[in-house]
């Protein structure tokens, strides 16, 4: 019998009150029905607000130390060999990632849990003398904004729920959490109703730049802020003086890495002409040794990827790939075709900025290379494009970073090292565009609230009292 993921509504499973009651979750590369997920009516969304709103109070004011204890106490619960064993058949059955990811997955989430508990020291004010009102003194709080519509996708289930949910609560913010509906049993519905609702505040999501678009546009009729990590269509770049060998190992797992469904994956290396064939020579050497099938076969060894999301993914990955070859981009690696939702890796060069595969997000496991003669034309290339989530710099010339590296618009650019990168403190983080804005941090979830103590004095009010 398929697993089912019940409502968690109030601290309480419970079945829902919508008809049909669930939907069914199909596996990707077999399309089995491997679990039942609730399906949330409008009704069960405005209990789960109502349940958030209530638990507020008293969650607001448990100290910031009492709730970082709680995100240890996940974290803990998340190492043990059980949550390890349920995690990667969630995502393996549920997605198709393979083992490797769902395990890279399970350490992330537990790092990330306690490092998110240390920002509990964050939570603090400031007093200062006013320098308006004699004698009178400044204090200001950090407080929580209340109830936080949040909304997690399907490519990184746990890390990217626990990043939504994590730094809201530990800021003293109640959660009603919408996850995806491919894969409900890694994370546990999304309607206008629950954004227009009086008592959500902000509204947090991760995912792609078309819905982000939608949740903009509806959070702001209402005037709600909102924290949005949308797109990516991260650029590598690598000049003359670079590691070939140790920046091909790098541009192969950004762009490989679970098929490149990833917001971060590598999918446009820009690099100096006098190498470029150098390195595209070892990437493509080092994808060579990497197939995508059935992550769940473990008789083949060579297997290393698992299916996209859908075969409709599939399909437009290789049309994206099919459009720029027609128009005259060289195929270096790949067969342009897909097997239901499973695409092979896929590399092409010469592109030209023109083209849907180097303007669209395409998550899939495919990288394009474009060559160029100088660091200014490289910066030009990086940068040409409505994306600014993450990118790389390969150099070994110290003097090349600082120079470099800030021209890059990027939120997260790493020097040596993959377009994969996110540190807790700072998080990955948009600068606007297509790839969103806000952070998942102490700042975007709390209010900074003013508190004035006048003097005690008979104070005038000139020209009325």
């Amino acid at each position: 019998m398929s697993p089912l993921t019940k409502l968690f509504i109030n601290g309480e499973y419970r079945p829902s009150s919508s008809e049909p009651p669930t939907f069914e979750v199909l596996n990707p590369f077999s399309h089995q029905v491997v679990g039942l997920c609730s399906t949330a009516s409008s009704r069960d969304c405005h209990d789960a607000i109502e349940a958030a709103n209530k638990a507020l109070a008293s969650w607001e004011n448990t100290t910031p130390w009492q709730r970082r204890d709680v995100l240890l106490k996940a974290a803990d619960l998340i190492s043990t060999e059980k949550y390890k064993r349920a995690l990667i058949a969630g995502q393996q059955e549920e997605t198709a990632a393979t083992d490797g990811w769902g395990y890279g997955q399970w350490v992330v989430a537990q790092n990330f849990l306690r490092t998110t508990a240390s920002m509990a020291n964050e939570l603090k004010g400031e007093s200062f003398v006013s320098g308006s009102v004699a004698g009178a003194q400044v204090v200001t709080q950090r407080r929580a904004l209340g109830v936080i519509l949040a909304i997690a996708p399907w490519n990184a289930a746990l890390t990217l729920t626990l990043r939504t949910i994590a730094v809201p609560i530990l800021c003293g913010n109640t959660i009603v959490f919408k996850c995806s509906e491919l894969s409900p049993r890694s994370q546990a519905i999304l309607t206008a109703e629950i954004i227009a609702h009086p008592m959500v505040r902000k509204v947090a999501f991760t995912g792609s730049e078309r819905v982000g678009r939608i949740l903009a546009m509806e959070a702001a009729k209402f005037l709600k802020p909102c924290v949005l990590e949308l797109g990516g269509k991260a650029p590598v770049v690598v000049l003359s003086d670079a590691s070939i060998r140790e920046a091909a190992r790098s541009i192969v797992f950004g762009a490989m890495a679970h098929s490149g469904q990833v917001c971060m994956s590598a999918e446009r290396v820009i690099v100096q002409q006098d190498v470029a064939e150098q390195l595209v020579g070892e990437v493509k050497r080092l994808c060579e040794g990497i197939k995508a099938g059935d992550p769940s076969n473990p008789s083949d060894p060579s297997v290393k990827l698992g299916a996209l999301f859908s075969e409709a993914s599939a399909r437009n990955v290789v049309s994206m790939m099919q459009e720029a070859v027609d128009g005259g981009v060289r195929l270096v690696l790949g067969n342009l075709k897909h097997e239901g939702s499973v695409v092979q890796p896929h590399l092409l060069a010469d592109v030209d900025v023109g083209m849907r595969l180097w303007k669209e997000e395409s998550f899939g496991p495919v990288t394009v290379f474009m060559s160029v003669n100088t660091i200014d034309d490289a910066v030009e290339m990086a940068n040409a494009t409505t994306y600014s989530l993450s990118a790389a710099l390969w150099t070994t010339n110290v003097h090349s970073v600082m120079a470099v590296a800030p021209r890059i618009r990027a939120g997260v650019t790493s020097v040596n090292g993959p377009t994969f990168h996110s540190e807790a403190y700072v998080g990955v983080v948009g600068l606007g565009g297509s790839s969103g804005y806000g952070r998942f941090d102490v700042e975007d979830f709390t209010d900074k609230r003013l508190i004035i103590s006048h003097p005690d004095w008979e104070r005038p009010y000139p020209g009325l009292l």
